[in-house]
């Protein structure tokens, strides 16, 4: 860096006189935000060398962002807890007699080792206040007035009870509760495939399910952009109209016919699909699956990696098939590369002792990216996936799923700035909240559910409860890559419709007929013509008349609250 003027000869010299610090390996305490990251890989490197990768001196470097994955746990941690607490207080998680030795049986339950201020506590009276007093450090004294009477409104508290709590200002503790709800967040490169920060749970230490990668469930109205981009593919186009309107089909539960509803039980009339998906209609996504054809939409889901054996029924269309958080985020990035599918992965390289590269996940042959600097170009690589959707395609989804954000179910985001799309799914009666966002350069996916897959109660869709983790997370992700706008494709067509640029596939965009011109009559003229077309004229403007008839003095409409529209319920 000095001989290339990079730095100064002062910056030099403090540099060499920096003491140089080594490391005989990695110690997992190092990694403490990345539990489940770090186990995946691990579950990962078994798979593909077996038990040696324990004993064989590998090195391994792995696609973990740090900055990221401190990002992805805070703000899941978070978002539960955050849903925990709306939900009520559920009461002490154990009860002591105060007599000597009573921190004894308070330490054999300690805290999630993510939050580290949290402390074991006893309570040691309940009055116009609570007093409390720390089993670690015997520190005393009170709740803060807001968590007493949120302890009141729901279990209530004791003497004795046993509760974790946090320091707060003026010498006050706040009442902590862990979640009994769980989720998952990941977040990879849509160019690469690179998973750059997942958090399974909201602790490792209490469950290591990885409910990113392990956790099967309905992802709701997440899947509908599949279903658009199938349509997309063929003769649809963003402002093509569906009709908004009640629809029933044979062979529901019970022997009665299904018919879906949207999430206002109320219905539009014709939208454009544009609309459509911004507000997450349920019946027209049904409509635009049974033009298409549910055997294209399953296979273009198997093909963007969402799904394996898919049954074609109209309910699919819905989110009512299941994946997992790391499946659904993978397929996204299609939208966000250009329509290729990358398969994503936690290990970079891998090297035996030796130092002998034995397996590297970027397997692109470059012949020239060895060679110096010389002053040319660099080398040009092949994009990585295999090409499942058309680049126009994908790029009118994310103009669609753009408009999600920015005045669509997913508006809580909009604050995040341009160039940020999503899509929010709720399952059947609340029980999987869901958002997977994305911009050019990272593509999110959040879930929150309970394990034994109970409701996680009414109102409790993607916007209200997953929304919320996806703006912390990105808040932070947006500050190292900022959002850029979508890469436009060279051959698509650009029009406004309802002041929206919209994408056309060549041939495909609207067209405006010219208005022909009124006829006119030059030279001289026969007087009998002359009278023939003027009565026609008059006949014809007699006959406009009285299919026309005077309009009565219309009933002002009924005012009426617009619908609310938070997401997809199914």
């Amino acid at each position: 860096m000095r001989s290339n003027r990079f730095i100064t000869e002062e910056a030099y010299e403090a540099a060499r006189a920096r003491p140089l610090t080594t490391q005989d390996a990695p110690r997992r305490a190092q990694y403490r935000d990345a539990d489940f990251f770090v186990e995946e890989a691990r579950r990962r490197a078994l798979g593909m060398f077996g038990e040696d990768i324990n004993a064989g001196g590998y090195y391994m470097r792995t696609t973990l962002d740090p900055s990221l994955q401190s990002a992805a746990r805070d703000a899941l941690m978070q978002g539960l807890e955050d849903y925990d607490r709306r939900h009520g207080w559920r009461g002490a998680w154990g009860n002591v007699d105060i007599a000597e030795g009573w921190q004894d049986e308070a330490s054999e339950q300690s805290a999630p080792p993510e939050r580290r201020e949290w402390r074991a506590a006893v309570v040691e009276s309940v009055g116009d206040g609570v007093r409390i007093r720390t089993a670690q450090d015997d520190q005393t004294g009170t709740l803060l007035s807001a968590d007493v009477a949120w302890a009141r409104a729901g279990a209530g508290l004791e003497v004795g009870d046993l509760i974790f709590v946090e320091p707060a200002e003026g010498g006050q503790f706040a009442l902590k509760q862990v979640p009994a709800v769980n989720g998952a967040l990941v977040a990879m490169e849509p160019q690469s495939g690179r998973v750059l920060a997942m958090v399974g749970g909201y602790s490792y230490a209490l469950s290591s399910f990885n409910r990113a990668t392990q956790a099967e469930r309905q992802p709701g109205s997440a899947f509908k952009p599949i279903v658009y981009a199938a349509a997309l593919e063929g003769d649809f186009t963003p402002s093509s109209i569906v009709l908004d309107a009640p629809i029933s089909f044979p062979g529901g539960a019970g022997g009665r016919p299904w018919t879906p509803e949207n999430y206002s039980r109320q219905y539009y009339g014709p939208q454009t699909l544009r609309r459509g998906l911004e507000l997450s209609r349920n019946v027209m996504t049904v409509r635009l699956a049974q033009a298409v054809g549910m055997d294209e939409v399953v296979q273009l889901a198997e093909d963007m990696g969402a799904g394996d054996d898919m049954e074609p029924n109209l309910s699919l269309s819905l989110g009512a098939g299941e994946t997992t958080p790391y499946r659904l985020t993978a397929a996204y990035a299609a939208f966000a590369n250009g329509g290729r599918r990358v398969e994503p992965y936690l290990i970079e390289l891998v090297q035996d002792r030796n130092g002998r590269t034995i397996y590297r996940a970027d397997d692109r042959a470059c012949r020239t990216c060895g060679r110096g600097f010389d002053g040319g170009a660099s080398p040009r690589l092949t994009p990585r996936g295999e090409q499942v959707i058309d680049a126009i395609t994908a790029y009118q989804i994310s103009s669609m799923l753009e408009g999600v954000i920015q005045r669509g179910t997913g508006v809580r985001a909009r604050g995040l700035g341009p160039w940020v799309a999503g899509k929010t799914g709720t399952t059947n009666e609340y029980r999987s909240a869901w958002f997977v966002g994305y911009t050019t350069d990272i593509v999110v996916g959040v879930f929150i559910g309970f394990d034994d897959n109970r409701s996680l109660g009414s109102g409790e869709a993607g916007a209200a409860t997953a929304v919320p983790v996806f703006i912390n997370f990105m808040t932070e992700a947006l500050k190292e890559r900022p959002a850029r706008p979508f890469v436009r494709p060279r051959n698509a067509i650009f029009r406004t419709v309802n002041g929206i640029e919209e994408a056309f596939r060549p041939g495909t965009e609207r067209r405006v007929e010219p208005t022909p011109e009124p006829q006119t009559w030059e030279g001289p003229q026969a007087y009998t013509d002359v009278l023939r077309r003027e009565a026609e004229a008059q006949r014809q403007a007699q006959q406009q008349q009285q299919a026309s008839p005077q309009p009565a003095e219309p009933a002002p409409a009924p005012q009426r609250e617009p619908a609310e529209d938070l997401s997809g319920l199914y």
